[in-house]
């Protein structure tokens, strides 16, 4: 069977996240959400979503497809109910589709009755932007069980201190310095040469993913997720990073998301609970107006290639689109929104030929070079966002 993960209408819940990826590829928990279903499928998905991310996420169909919601995280008896799907047939709960089953023709001529069958399973999913934060502890627990069933972890140095140790997995090459890790409140999870410098004090759920670093004296809280080939360092508390990106240095980072590429100046400071305790709006793409999140706590959105200066202010609920370069002093205001350049003071376009300048020399830094697919990815968001420049 040939597996294809597809976007719907809440991907557009997920932007600025999503102008740079599908939903699949949102880092939830350890693992993005196409890497666990290509564990739990034990093969290579391909992906259905917007014309524009298409060169990079090329959709791939056969004679007999399954494709599946990519905001719906697997589990065992969903997996097993969607392996049950004949042709022509969707596996569904209440208006959303799960999983449709479908053969090479009615997916070209999308013809053909659908026979519905209702699903028994409860699933985790990801429905708006701050679920990727707020359900991230379930999503680290889940991801704990899948990677380590049956392995062993590699020791606890005796110069670290381990509360919990049974809950603490640690991958092949990571290097763990004279810290403290806090297993009792959920599991933490160190990748592959993954590295934890002295003196750092790490409460799970926490997930350390391969090659990143946690710098020394570090702060974290769960359920915290640093996606891989990152820097993280100062507090960080129930936040996920994907990857590639620096939180090196002090300054507090709470109940918050970054995508790729980011870096956070030094002593950068999120607020994340307003002074009166109410919940906090955040802006929304769709609506293209501010929501009630229902949450208390709610911190900074930053899409890929974002950048803040030294000493930046995020006051609660603030969302920063793509490519954009923030800095000045005093609170920021709550939507930047992509290739901005400025801050309270004012802001200016940064135009496209720039910000791809950018990216390459980010790219050398990790020994990788920037494709002319991301390069035109850049460009394309940059034209998707035109009309947000003007807010």
């Amino acid at each position: 069977m040939n597996y294809i993960l597809f976007d719907e209408a809440r991907r557009e819940n997920f932007l600025p996240l999503t102008f740079m990826r599908p939903v699949a590829d949102i880092r939830f928990g350890i693992l993005t959400i196409r890497e666990k279903w290509e564990k739990y499928l034990n093969c290579k998905t391909s992906t259905l979503t917007d014309n524009y991310l298409a060169s990079k996420f090329p959709l791939v169909k056969k004679e007999e497809n399954t494709i599946i919601n990519g905001a719906i995280c697997p589990n065992p008896d969903l997996i097993k109910e969607i392996k049950s799907l004949r042709s022509g047939q969707a596996l569904v709960i209440g208006d959303t589709i799960i999983a449709m089953c479908l053969n090479d023709h009615d997916f070209e001529k999308k013809t053909g009755e659908i026979d519905e069958i209702n699903s028994n399973t409860d699933f985790l999913e990801i429905v708006n932007i701050w679920d990727i934060y707020a359900k991230n502890k379930e999503a680290i627990n889940a991801d704990f069980k899948l990677l380590t069933k049956g392995r062993k972890s590699q020791p606890i140095p005796s110069h670290c201190v381990a509360i919990a140790p049974e809950n603490i997995f640690i991958e092949e090459g990571a290097q763990l310095l004279a810290s403290t890790f806090n297993a009792t409140e959920g599991p933490i999870y160190i990748g592959e040469k993954a590295i934890v410098m002295e003196g750092s004090n790490i409460r799970g759920p926490f997930a350390l993913c391969h090659h990143s670093f946690v710098k020394m004296g570090a702060k974290i809280y769960g359920s915290t997720t640093v996606g891989p080939y990152s820097k993280v360092g100062g507090e960080i508390a129930n936040s996920v990073i994907f990857g590639y990106t620096n939180k090196a240095h002090d300054g507090f980072l709470g109940h918050s998301v970054l995508a790729e590429w980011c870096n956070l100046g030094a002593d950068t400071n999120t607020s994340n609970l307003k002074n009166t305790y109410d919940q906090v709006k955040i802006w929304n793409y769709p609506v293209e107006s501010f929501i009630d999140t229902g949450q208390q706590f709610c911190g900074l959105i930053m899409g890929d290639h974002s950048k803040c200066g030294i000493n930046t202010m995020f006051n609660c609920g603030t969302v920063v689109g793509v490519s954009s370069n923030v800095f000045g002093s005093g609170y920021q205001r709550n939507f930047i929104s992509s290739f901005k350049w400025g801050g309270v003071s004012g802001f200016s376009t940064f135009l496209p030929k720039k910000a791809i300048e950018v990216a390459k020399e980010m790219y050398r830094r990790r020994n990788i070079e920037l494709s002319e697919i991301d390069a035109k990815l850049i460009e394309d968001v940059y034209n998707l966002t035109h009309g947000y420049r003007r807010m």
